[in-house]
């Protein structure tokens, strides 16, 4: 399925290409849950625009942070809508750029088959040694995972069993390393085109979080960068979208 929507993208935002005569760059900060689909979007991008787009990925708040601090970015793609907002009212951020690309699933997930069910009670059951999620200092993805352990009542008993990652992608390695037997992730780095790739899985309720707003923004040092604009624009159409959902997100 992921194929043919890769088809389709490249015939529905070949128009995209004409936004210059010459190819620009545009250096993209994201947020490492969504790993998988902007190296998807990053080729389809160069392919249909002629521009090239430089990813790299990491905790949000991380980010956060190296950008105040002068980090050559030129967007940001976030794992929430706080960063991009603070931005914008501190003027580090294009007003008016922001929007909504994505709105993430968090999940409870298993390197080993059938060791999660789908009711999420092996975290009642205790029958594991590690337990990973990331810094939920600088991850919102670690910060709805803290949320829903203690909407469960289940934090105090499990925070001897906490790994945390200094990103959800760390978290992640943790996880299919075996270094801990399970973990709060984020759906798309388990799921492609629909499938959980691996494993067992349990989708977190969204009642038990917060809601895993995740928001881009054009960062002020590329307010005329052509590339950045195809970007964002590229982000807003429908093939995009409906390849973003084949990844787990939700999308406005």
């Amino acid at each position: 399925m992921l194929k043919k929507l890769k088809h389709l993208l490249l015939a529905a935002v070949a128009a995209i290409a004409s936004f210059g005569a010459h190819a620009d760059e545009v250096s993209i900060a994201v947020a490492a849950n969504f790993t998988a689909p902007a190296k998807v979007l990053a080729a389809i991008f160069e392919k249909t625009t002629g521009h090239q787009a430089k990813l790299s990925f990491g905790a949000t708040g991380a980010f956060y942070t190296q950008i105040k601090n002068g980090a050559p970015f030129d967007i940001l793609l976030a794992a929430d809508n706080e960063r991009p907002i603070k931005l914008e009212n501190e003027g580090a951020a294009v007003a008016g750029s922001r929007f909504t690309y994505a709105i993430g699933q968090l999940v409870l997930w298993s390197a080993k088959p059938g060791f999660v069910d789908d009711q999420g009670a092996v975290l009642k059951a205790g029958g594991f040694n590690k337990i990973a999620i990331a810094n939920p200092k600088l991850a919102p993805y670690g910060a709805a995972a803290v949320q829903a352990m203690e909407k469960l009542g289940l934090a105090s008993a499990l925070q001897p069993k906490l790994v945390t990652g200094e990103s959800i992608g760390q978290t992640y390695q943790f996880i299919a390393s075996g270094n801990a037997e399970l973990g709060f992730v984020a759906l798309a780095q388990i799921q492609e085109a629909g499938k959980i790739k691996g494993g067992s899985a349990w989708i977190v309720p969204a009642s038990l979080h917060a809601p895993i707003i995740q928001d881009a923004v054009i960062l002020q040092r590329a307010q005329n960068n052509p590339a950045a604009k195809a970007w964002m624009d590229l982000l807003r159409t429908p093939k995009v979208k409906e390849l973003i959902r084949g990844y787990g997100y939700a999308v406005e």
